[in-house]
């Protein structure tokens, strides 16, 4: 039987950590080799979820980057934004891949990083190694990287909605408006206010409405695929429920005689080879049900002929598609191995 990979998590003690090892244990073909989570140091990850105490018996250790590159091949950054740049150097240079969930390395720019999140960046060669890891996207750049920055969910739903009509050509940029709408568990598993029951429960509210961190990261990649500079309006909501994402994008149509069947066409050509994207029928519109606890993001659409615009819809989980089993996808895909392996593709109903 072949050696299983060993892999390592930073910052397990979070919402993304602890989806990471959910999703490991029952992958295959890897180990967990190492759980680092500083403030939980010396804790069984077990007391930490109950839940999981009869499948894993690891205790929670210090970030360490010597006892990591000694532990480990693999290393997910399961980290809040900013320590994944302190961190990376090392560990790549200690030969571990390194696959980060947080912002640090989802840009080529490092001044519109530094713009948006701040920080005192001295990482720019590395940086420029990182590969964003999109699989619907960039499959082939991530198959031989080192480092990959693994999408934000907001920008996962957005993009994958987004591509097709941006690569084809098919749409006007300017007119490209993202209403998106996201679970509580977004805001990660720190004390906040916002994201308490009493605050969230039975309410619907926009935050950060024109200058949330994810627009640049939005646009970086639009701009990639459109080959031009593109601008985005982008409003978020916070909805009262633990997960799931829906994004609804709006956009003018270059050729007012497309129809909604012409669309789904191209959608189901341009995903063909993507096995975590499915594109509905005629008239079928995502729920975020449908994709909870999976790393499935389903796509659905509607051409306005009166308006001449095009309306993509896409639910996802943003805990899985949206984190952390999108950072398991791109970890298959350099390791030569079937992308959805170990992932799941199918959720709980109802």
């Amino acid at each position: 039987m072949a050696e299983k990979l060993r892999v390592g998590i930073v910052g397990a003690s979070g919402y993304g950590g602890v989806q990471l090892v959910r999703l490991l244990l029952d992958h295959p073909r890897v180990e967990i080799a190492y759980l680092g989570a500083n403030q939980n140091a010396g804790v069984p990850f077990g007391e930490l979820y109950p839940q999981l105490a009869h499948r894993i018996d690891r205790v929670c250790e210090a970030v360490e980057l010597d006892r990591i590159v000694e532990a480990c091949s693999v290393v997910f950054l399961a980290t809040p934004n900013g320590i994944a740049y302190t961190l990376a150097p090392g560990l790549l240079a200690g030969g571990l891949r390194v696959f980060d969930l947080s912002a640090d390395y989802r840009f080529v720019n490092l001044e519109t990083y530094q713009s948006w999140y701040g920080g005192d960046r001295h990482d720019a060669a590395v940086a420029r190694e990182a590969v964003y890891g999109l699989p619907e996207l960039y499959r082939e750049r991530i198959r031989t990287a080192r480092l990959v920055g693994c999408p934000g969910c907001y920008p996962t739903a957005s993009l994958l909605a987004a591509a097709p009509l941006l690569k084809q050509g098919l749409i006007d940029p300017r007119s490209l408006i993202i209403d998106a709408k996201s679970g509580v568990s977004g805001a990660g598993r720190t004390l906040k206010t916002g994201s308490l029951f009493a605050e969230a429960d039975s309410s619907v509210a926009a935050y950060s409405v024109a200058r949330h961190r994810h627009i640049p990261e939005i646009e970086q990649i639009c701009s990639d695929l459109a080959g031009m500079r593109v601008q985005v309006q982008f409003t978020p909501h916070l909805i009262p429920m633990a997960r799931g994402m829906l994004v609804t994008l709006y956009a003018q149509l270059r050729d007012p005689g497309l129809v909604s069947e012409d669309m789904l066409t191209i959608y189901e050509a341009f995903y063909r080879q993507a096995s975590a994207v499915r594109v509905l029928g005629s008239g079928i519109y995502p729920q975020t049900k449908w994709a909870s606890g999976t790393n499935t993001c389903f796509i659905g659409l509607e051409v306005d002929q009166r308006t001449e615009r095009v309306i993509v819809l896409s639910a996802l989980d943003n805990l899985v598609k949206g984190q952390s089993g999108q950072a398991i996808q791109a970890m298959n895909l350099t390791q030569g191995w079937e992308e959805m392996l170990g992932l799941p593709a199918v959720g709980f109903y109802p």
